[in-house]
């Protein structure tokens, strides 16, 4: 999952990415609403975590612009109103969801995984292909019943193909998933993490490697 930060007060905003980090979710920073709806128009983001009250273009007008398109990501509101009039009038704006400052991380969280999964209808909460089963919410990928423990890199990277069920996905689409706006297209770091993520699964091999296109989730164990 990748998520756009769009919060002012940088402390917040930092704190905010650093916990989404500790749960395998890549995160970008934007302080105001000229730079988010940029940052849209760059990126391919799951969710924008989206202050209300920011400099530039305000939340609610980037909010609006957002809800007009017809591919466009998921809006988790935040703001520190908390009357009911602010949270039915953020919803009326196009907001998915709406959360109040303060706010605990793991209803973030939770918050953000469910957002997701929304986007994903056909899915369900638990992904499960040729004998892997993650588990967002949890963290936690077992194959064959067996737990595999994996990197925060290496979850990312495992939840877009399970999530493409059996697409496949390109090294460009994984940089753009499960790393974030300071990733270097030229790395050889996708190369590496599927390597690495092939031999934790172990045998028989799951991942396969589409030359020239990318990779892609088995659908059938042969």
């Amino acid at each position: 999952m990748r998520v756009l930060i769009v919060e002012d007060e940088a402390y917040l905003a930092d704190a905010i990415r650093s916990a989404l980090r500790l749960e395998a979710i890549s995160a970008d920073i934007v302080g105001d609403g000229n730079d988010a709806l940029s940052a849209v128009e760059v990126n391919e983001y799951d969710v924008i975590l989206l202050d209300r009250d920011i400099p530039g273009t305000h939340g609610d007008d980037v909010c609006k612009q957002l809800a007009t398109r017809p591919c466009r990501p998921a809006i988790l509101m935040l703001t520190a109103a908390r009357l009911l009039r602010d949270r039915v009038g953020g919803l009326e704006l196009g907001a998915d969801d709406y959360l109040s400052k303060p706010f605990e991380f793991p209803e973030l969280i939770a918050r953000l995984r469910a957002l997701t999964r929304r986007q994903f209808t056909a899915l369900p909460p638990v992904l499960a292909m040729n004998g892997i089963q993650l588990d967002p919410f949890r963290r936690e990928v077992f194959r064959e019943g067996r737990y595999v423990n994996l990197t925060r890199k290496e979850f990312s990277v495992l939840e877009v193909l399970l999530r493409a069920e059996g697409g496949v996905v390109s090294a460009e689409t994984l940089l753009e998933k499960a790393w974030d706006e300071n990733a270097n297209p030229f790395t050889n770091s996708v190369k590496v993490t599927i390597s690495t993520l092939r031999r934790k699964l172990d045998e028989p091999w799951v991942i396969k490697t589409v030359a020239g296109v990318g990779y892609a989730i088995e659908q059938e164990t042969r």
